[in-house]
């Protein structure tokens, strides 16, 4: 680094998460180039009352109404005018985006992008993701009733946060998130994960490989400390999970080692109230995630979801004995420090991951069939090395080790009833294998952006025709 690293060159909530209560996600169409340019301009130079001022990386003395950044497509950069020598410089998967990329990413049968509503069904309009942080409905009102003076806007996508952080299948999400070199976040203070170099996320910096650091795009006042993301609208199917779990705890009620899964005697540290059933259900959620519904890990309370003693949520690492299946969808998304095949790999697919879920409530005791799921962002440096190859090689061909290889995840994988399994692992080292469940997890719509830092945002504003 010719410098010292200062965070708020770059974009918030890449390094260090905002925590807000809502996001509002506006797809934008770029239909004047100089007015969409002014306005970012304006938006970086952070003083104008019409503009939402984008939010770099910063610690606020106090904090602010709303936080608002950018994302931009390659068809984006392609219509703010940046020359065609620039644009030749950055990936191709960036190049040819989200939609060409589908079958890579899992995208097919009903996650198709024929199957995507719109704006994504026309992915050559789709041009800038700006996203609005905040804690009330006014906030997101204002901001985007500015940002729409310069773009068209194709679609909005609403998110909140759930009660007591968790998602619609039940778990508490958002506990593993990367920690970085130089970034003091106060939020992560008794986190005891490893440090991440800058470049797992952020392109002019070193990374995990010895020696690799990805290549910046040009100019470098154009690439330097950005970040690439895979926006995604994933639904969840919540009353299916419901389903297979009752479905598979009354399969598991006459399987022989049964007892092994869960203690009869011992039912309250699974959960309060629980009969054999219940406790079953909870059992087969904990191990096809790799943490209980509550959060704790799997790893180091595979009998208990209430352990008698505290143990951490992130600092835990997997080995040959260890009771937390290494098809779960933690592990086969992290394997940490775990042995896996491709040993180099370990933690250099590392993602950050920021979302919020969609749709109305679920109440597992009276399911239905509306829409609802995760607005997701998965954050890195290089959407071929991290992004796409956790999705191909490690979610949906279980390349990390042969005993799931040619399983998909049981959670986020593309599965089909007729060829899904799963591997539950049994304290004596055996296991019960489980078919039969749907996909749970539906793609409907997304796009590849750039996340361009303060400094190529100003740059952006003053290309020309």
């Amino acid at each position: 680094m010719t410098k010292a690293f200062d965070p708020q060159e770059i974009q918030g909530n890449i390094l260090r998460g905002y925590r807000r209560n809502l996001v509002r996600h506006l797809i934008l169409e770029v239909t004047n180039a100089g007015v969409a340019r002014r306005f970012l301009g304006l938006s970086v130079a952070g003083d104008s009352p019409d503009v939402p001022a984008i939010t770099p990386d910063k610690t606020w003395p106090t904090k602010p109404e709303f936080c608002f950044n950018i994302g931009i497509t390659f068809e984006g950069l392609r219509a703010l005018r940046v020359p065609s020598r620039h644009l030749e410089t950055f990936p191709t998967e960036f190049m040819q985006g989200m939609t060409k990329r589908a079958i890579k990413i899992g995208d097919f049968g009903e996650s198709a992008p024929e199957h995507w509503p719109a704006p994504f069904d026309q992915p050559e309009r789709v041009h800038i993701i700006a996203s609005i942080h905040a804690d009330a409905e006014g906030p997101l009102d204002r901001a985007q009733a500015q940002v729409e003076r310069a773009f068209t806007t194709l679609g909005v996508r609403n998110g909140r946060n759930l009660p007591e952080g968790r998602v619609f299948f039940g778990y508490v999400d958002g506990i593993s998130q990367p920690r970085f070199n130089h970034i003091d976040d106060p939020s992560q203070k008794d986190v005891d994960e490893p440090i991440d170099p800058l470049g797992t996320a952020l392109l002019g910096y070193p990374t995990r490989q010895e020696g690799v650091t990805f290549r910046v795009p040009s100019p470098r006042d154009l690439g330097f400390n950005g970040s690439f993301n895979a926006f995604r609208i994933l639904a969840q199917d919540a009353a299916g999970f419901e389903t297979y779990l009752n479905d598979a705890a009354t399969e598991l009620m006459t399987h022989p080692d049964v007892n092994q899964l869960a203690d009869p005697h011992r039912l309250e540290r699974i959960g309060e109230g629980l009969d054999m059933h219940g406790a079953l259900r909870e059992v087969v959620a904990a191990q096809m995630c790799g943490r209980w519904r509550n959060g704790v890990p799997y790893e180091l309370s595979p009998d208990a979801q209430y352990p008698e003693e505290r143990v951490s949520l992130t600092n835990f690492d997997y080995s040959h004995r260890s009771r937390c299946p290494v098809g779960a969808h933690m592990r086969r998304g992290n394997p940490r420090g775990g042995p896996i095949v491709q040993r180099i790999a370990n933690y250099t697919r590392r993602l950050v991951r920021r979302g919020m879920s969609y749709g109305p409530d679920f109440d597992p005791k009276n399911p239905d069939s509306q829409e609802r799921g995760l607005l997701g962002n998965f954050i890195g440096a290089n959407l071929g090395a991290q992004f796409e190859a956790v999705m191909c090689d490690w979610i949906n061909l279980g390349l990390q080790d042969p005993r799931i290889t040619s399983s998909n995840d049981p959670l986020l994988g593309a599965n089909t009833p007729q060829t899904s399994w799963f591997d539950m692992s049994l304290p004596s080292g055996g296991t019960i294998r489980l078919r039969g469940f749907p996909r749970l997890i539906t793609s409907r719509g997304g796009a590849y952006t750039f996340l361009p830092s303060i400094a190529a945002i100003k740059h952006l504003s003053e290309l020309n025709d």
